[in-house]
């Protein structure tokens, strides 16, 4: 099976695809620097390809998604897993903060999407993995940007399962709790000043990132095992979640919100017309 990841450097994408290589696959994997490239493609000559990329860069990724599909002889696999974490309240992050968090983690997934989809319907075959998050689903204070940008990865990934199914394309959404990644690391971005006011909220978020990071319970190459399962079976679902935390806060936050609907649904009905 021969995939294109993205965002192989670190994180869930370096885990992938060490597995996938270890296990004799192919992967072409999106990297931004050339010293990148060259340790990336020495993990396993011939079967690993570096694909010097921006995500946010829409002719970069044309070219960069076509040499991958020359070069693999073919794209079976899509792993959307460039990204990053925007720490900060609403107010006190910048509209270009937001505009940023959406053009990697929103408009860098779809670009890498309509580049690939051509092939894989060529084929009417192919495996789209989106790398979400438990926070698509839910939500913490302080990361707004964050969630809003995965939120929206959910939707159009579902919307988009439902478009390819026919074609014989599937769409799975990956939704991660806390796992010993850099996201809350290195790879997390702070808003520069901070209002006093959002100390209970939002700073208490910031707060429990850094003292969780580094002691998260997930483990990433169990995740990528994980990945590489729902490929291999015939019918993979399209959210999975992916550790006990995501299970359990997932879990309530869907217990909530169908308990909230049912309590006002008398409201929600009474908004029709009434019936002839």
């Amino acid at each position: 099976m021969n995939w294109l990841i993205t965002g192989v450097s670190s994180g869930f994408g370096r885990a992938l695809s060490q597995l996938i290589l270890e296990k004799g696959g192919k992967v072409a994997g999106t990297i931004r620097k050339d010293a990148d490239k060259t340790a990336f493609e020495k993990l396993a000559p011939g079967r690993a390809f570096g694909i010097l990329l921006d995500v946010t860069d829409e002719a970069a990724v044309q070219r960069g998604v076509k040499e991958a599909e020359e070069k693999l002889g073919g794209i079976d696999v899509l792993v959307n897993n460039a990204g990053y974490g925007f720490e900060g309240a609403l107010e006190e992050a910048t509209l270009a903060d937001f505009r940023e968090q959406f053009d990697v983690n929103v408009f860098g997934a779809i670009a890498m999407m309509q580049a690939t989809l051509p092939y894989l319907r060529s084929r009417r075959a192919g495996h789209i993995l989106n790398i979400s998050s438990m926070g698509g689903l839910m939500a913490f204070p302080g990361i707004s940007a964050y969630h809003g940008s995965k939120f929206a990865l959910e939707g159009i990934s579902e919307s988009l399962a439902k478009e390819v199914k026919h074609l014989g394309i599937k769409v799975t959404i990956v939704e991660p709790g806390g796992f010993r990644t850099d996201w809350a690391g290195r790879s997390m971005r702070h808003v520069e000043k901070t209002i006093e006011d959002y100390e209970p909220s939002a700073g208490w978020s910031r707060k429990r990132l850094a003292a969780r990071n580094g002691t998260q319970p997930g483990d990433p190459r169990k995740a990528a095992e994980a990945m590489l399962h729902i490929t291999e079976v015939e019918e993979p679902p399209l959210h999975l979640l992916l550790g006990s935390d995501a299970l359990q806060l997932v879990g309530e936050k869907l217990g909530a919100l169908q308990a909230e609907i049912m309590k006002w649904a008398p409201v929600s009905a009474g908004t029709d017309y009434p019936k002839p």
